[in-house]
């Protein structure tokens, strides 16, 4: 199982969102901790950055790098987030 690691800047966005898109957030967080690859999560690259996004919902993302057993959390929010990635 891969190391979590939350930036202060993932910590701040993840406040923003709704109480239900936050319980939303933890379960796929707890995928992406016990299976990066778990077919929910709907992870892919984001193209020409060593940045990775994995869905939470149908609206919201969180954008992660993963290195060896390490993925560091960037940022999490609406799709919109995306354009600064």
């Amino acid at each position: 199982m891969p190391t979590i690691i939350l930036t202060d800047p993932f910590k701040e966005d993840f406040f923003k969102l709704s109480v239900t898109e936050r319980k939303q957030a933890r379960n796929a967080l707890r995928f992406l901790a016990e299976n990066p690859k778990h077919p929910s999560l709907r992870v892919h690259k984001i193209r020409g950055t060593p940045f990775w996004e994995a869905y939470v919902n149908k609206d919201v993302r969180t954008v992660y790098q993963a290195e060896k057993d390490v993925l560091t959390l960037h940022a999490i929010g609406h799709h919109d987030i995306l354009k600064e990635y």
